[in-house]
């Protein structure tokens, strides 16, 4: 029997790699030591993980000091494996690096110039292709951080050079390029993101994204129009098409990063889940398993809009393996999730129906699952039964 284990983090309670690790040692124990493999493989939906999804894939880990979202000194990690490298934008300018959470304050000041400054890393080792994975921004600033951290200034009308965050965009007058990282037009740029919002307007990134980092109605008003003004400058120095690149799918991805990766990095823009797939190669460590076991914290309506569980299950489905889910908790319907293709789903509240608790017992709650699911696979091999795809 050999079990491929491919499940997303659960969030607030413990990392991919760990989900997989607890879930390994319970099936063991259910099924017993005889003919039983598992195949140990944490993904992520292009947000936060990616990188223990990487690194779990034969990247290595490598860290750096960057800039972090209100200009402090933070270690950021980042993966790399010959001439790729895998970035998780939250290591270096992520919501939660804020000391004291999300403010009216942050929202106007946060930048993503550390995101460039890994980016920066990456090309110093020599990777040449580089995926961004973009989810829990702390910024809103159309992305103008990452050029600045490749070496781009911005100036004022009197020729001063501007700070980081989207408020200050307003006052640009001018971008110099003279030390722009010459790099980056030798770099093929992925960017790993589920996000379909344009960058401004009502659907834009301070609009929709703007109040869950700490924007009131009125910094909302004000970051886009700067966003809208940063437009017109970059379109001014660079060409039209960063005025067209405003308007495309993604641009508004993590307070417009997206924005930037697509005008000014020529990044392809991906489903998160499908580029984490590919560098695992998942599609390939399927072939001859006999069961695949997914699964991320809740499973509910937004898991069914491309998150983790639907990814591994297309492509179990594709490679005619049978896939079952485990979860913290699900909200989805029976017809839900034999929909989404799951053989069955195990919840940590089956077992504990204090959500806290599930929580903060993740770890040995699920090695109880796997358990129990390994006496089930046990019991079906001994008598020459198999699950029906």
């Amino acid at each position: 029997m050999r079990v491929v284990i491919a499940p997303d983090k659960f969030k607030g309670s413990l990392s991919a790699p760990d989900v997989a690790k607890h879930l390994a040692t319970g099936l063991q124990a259910g099924f017993g030591s005889k003919g039983f493999e598992a195949t140990r493989i944490p993904v992520a939906d292009g947000g936060e993980g990616t990188i223990d999804a990487a690194i779990g894939s034969g990247f290595t880990r490598r860290t750096t000091t960057v800039t972090g979202p209100l200009g402090e000194p933070v270690q950021a990690d980042f993966a790399v494996r010959d001439q790729e490298a895998v970035i998780e934008m939250a290591a270096a300018s992520g919501l939660a690096l804020l000391p004291d959470g999300p403010t009216s304050e942050t929202a106007r000041k946060a930048t993503s110039i550390g995101t460039g400054e890994l980016i920066r890393a990456a090309l110093d080792l020599g990777c040449r292709k580089i995926i961004l994975g973009v989810g829990g921004s702390a910024n809103t600033d159309a992305g103008a951080g990452v050029l600045q951290g490749l070496g781009a200034v911005f100036l004022d009308e009197n020729g001063n050079e501007l700070p980081g965050g989207g408020a200050a965009l307003a006052e640009i007058d001018s971008i110099d390029f003279s030390n722009f990282d010459v790099r980056v037009e030798a770099t093929e740029f992925v960017l790993a993101s589920d996000v379909d919002n344009p960058l401004l307007g009502a659907s834009g990134a301070p609009a929709i994204f703007g109040p869950q980092k700490g924007a009131t109605p009125d910094d909302v008003t004000e970051l886009d129009a700067a966003a809208s003004h940063f437009v017109d400058v970059l379109a001014a120095t660079t060409g039209q098409h960063a005025k067209f690149s405003a308007k495309a799918e993604g641009a508004g991805a993590a307070g417009g990063v997206g924005y930037i990766a697509i005008a000014a990095l020529k990044a392809e823009r991906r489903p998160g889940i499908d580029v984490v797939l590919e560098f695992t190669e998942l599609e390939r460590k399927l072939k001859g398993a006999d069961l695949v076991i997914t699964g991320e914290g809740s499973l509910d309506e937004q898991s069914l809009l491309g998150k983790t569980p639907m990814g591994v299950s297309r492509a179990a489905q594709k490679a005619g393996v049978p896939v079952i889910a485990v979860c913290g908790r699900s909200t989805l319907s029976r017809e839900q999730l034999t929909d989404a293709g799951f053989h069955t789903v195990h919840a940590l509240t089956d077992l504990e129906k204090d959500v806290q608790k599930c929580i903060a017992e993740a770890g040995p709650l699920l090695e109880q699952l796997g358990k129990h699911i390994g006496v089930y696979l046990a019991e079906r091999t001994e008598n020459k039964e198999y699950l029906n795809v």
